[in-house]
């Protein structure tokens, strides 16, 4: 019997190897180079294996070769890295009606409008052909330069309220240590909770708040949360057969209730507040608007509607809490940055006559925008982006046909470009100075993209650099950034997971001026 069950098993096992290694002969059926992948993991085996973070794994597979594609494997997922400027122009913008969706990561379920099991399936990343265009059509009104600018008041009190309770705190004259981390993802907590759900939450006072706590537990890729990830992108349907949750399932139903109850409360009350729910409320004829819709006018269900909102929170929360935390390293590690971002900081403060910060001031502020810029060039939002053909295209590369099918994943490796020597001299330095207006016209176009590229790059990202730009003022015009006893200098990142951090969290010491 004991010899019957290890056979058995050790068939099971040889099919399990033969499933996972069945496409690994993609490229090579194509004439393509590619990197030889590893059984079950592919090209990412450091990562899984916690050996390097997802940024530097992507910089060496672009450093493997020097073609203009090149195959890699996301576990037994064949990815054709684009590694030319042009050809990834050509796949962005010229041809961007073969490459519209991104892959389906995700899931899109359109089978029961009320399951909100996967959100993420429903949001506007991964939604894919006319519902894509339909809903980004949308939502793009409110991410104009005027719905910025009001949005701002709201950002800039919350901002000021972030610095302010710093000083409530007391600060010693040697300085204070503070998690950056915990002080950025508190910040955009509220900013969102403000602008697009219309709460006033404080997570500096009120630190154990239900709005802060459920984001963070959504947010916080532990090492489970991963593997449960890799899982779910690996076996989509396994999840739902057996109606497992990718989030925390309290989490989502806690964001879920809070947006159905809001509009609810506001159709019942006729409120009308400039923010997502609304304008999603009135694309759904939830409400009435004078305002002519444009295109074609779709019936959005309740599920539709809040998983816009739950990927702007998730987005928001996440993201541009790590655009922040690196740019306030990047400062602390570079004081000859900090030294003229302060005088430009003091020069506006002097303007304004100490009073508040604007929109217009803030836009106005050329070396700050320089330093952002160069943030998301070494630490980009989006590592890589993908692109997912839906009709069959061929292009001449190097003299050789590449035909690319319908099905097939096409990767666009932002941190490759950003970190190449040919197109950023001395790509480890910092240096805001590639953005002044001097020279980044030197840029070569469709080498920087630090938000995505073309009509399906992030609708968010005015959103992201204003909140971030307000916090740096306002931290830049009142301490000084130095290093902490738990400081990463030079900074080197964390091998564990997906996400942008480094190997000991963000640390940093704040100094008060005068």
């Amino acid at each position: 019997m004991l010899l019957e069950f290890f056979a058995v098993l050790v068939v099971l096992l040889l099919l399990v190897y033969r499933w996972s290694i069945a496409n690994y002969n993609f490229f090579k059926d194509k004439g393509i180079d590619y990197h030889k992948p590893y059984p079950f993991l592919g090209s990412m085996w450091k990562m899984f294996l916690r050996q390097k973070s997802m940024l530097d794994l992507v910089v060496e597979l672009y450093n493997q070769s020097e073609s203009k594609v090149y195959g890699i494997f996301e576990q037994r997922s064949p990815l054709l890295m684009i590694r030319d400027p042009e050809l990834l122009k050509q796949i962005t913008i010229k041809d961007f009606d073969h490459f519209v969706n991104h892959r389906d990561v995700f899931g899109v379920d359109d089978d029961d409008p009320h399951n909100m099991d996967n959100l993420f399936g429903s949001s506007l990343f991964s939604m894919r052909d006319a519902r894509w265009k339909d809903m980004r059509s949308t939502l793009s009104p409110a991410f104009t330069g005027s719905k910025m600018r009001q949005m701002f008041q709201l950002m800039d009190i919350v901002a000021n309220e972030a610095v302010q309770c710093l000083k409530r705190d007391g600060i010693p004259k040697e300085g204070l240590e503070l998690d950056m981390k915990d002080y950025c993802t508190r910040f955009t907590n509220d900013v969102i909770a403000s602008t697009a759900f219309g709460l006033q939450v404080n997570s500096f006072k009120e630190r154990e708040n239900t709005f802060y706590l459920s984001g963070k537990k959504m947010t916080d890729f532990t090492g489970l949360q991963n593997l449960k990830f890799l899982f779910f992108t690996s076996g989509k349907r396994l999840f739902k057969l057996l109606k497992l949750s990718l989030f925390d399932k309290k989490s989502t139903d806690y964001f879920v209730r809070l947006v159905l109850d809001a509009m609810k409360y506001r159709q019942e009350n006729n409120i009308v507040r400039p923010d997502m729910i609304n304008m999603l409320m009135e694309a759904s004829g939830m409400i009435q608007t004078d305002k002519p819709k444009a295109g074609v006018v779709r019936d959005w269900s309740d599920r539709d509607i809040v998983a816009q909102c739950f990927v702007f929170f998730f987005a928001g929360f996440e993201t541009s809490a790590v655009l922040m935390c690196f740019t306030a390293h990047e400062i602390m590690e570079n004081e000859d940055v900090q030294k003229k971002l302060y005088e430009e900081v003091c020069q506006v403060n002097s303007d304004l006559n100490g009073g508040q910060l604007t929109y217009e001031a803030l836009m106005g502020m050329k070396y700050l925008d320089q330093v952002v810029s160069e943030v998301l060039r070494k630490w980009p939002a989006a590592i890589a982006v993908d692109r997912e053909c839906n009709k069959d295209i061929t292009y001449v590369v190097d003299g050789k046909n590449v035909e690319i099918k319908k099905g097939d994943a096409i990767w666009l490796p932002t941190c490759g470009f950003h970190r190449d020597p040919k197109y950023f001299e001395n790509p480890e330095k910092f240096d805001p100075e590639r953005f002044s207006d001097e020279n980044k016209d030197k840029i070569q176009p469709f080498t920087y993209y630090p938000f995505g590229i073309g009509p399906r790059n992030c609708i968010g990202s005015r959103f992201a650099l204003l909140e971030a730009k307000a916090v740096i003022y306002y931290l830049m015009r009142d301490f000084r950034i130095a290093a902490s006893k738990k400081s990463t200098v030079p900074l080197v990142l964390s091998s564990s997971g997906f996400q942008l951090k480094p190997k000991n969290g963000f640390h940093l010491k704040l100094i008060p001026r005068n």
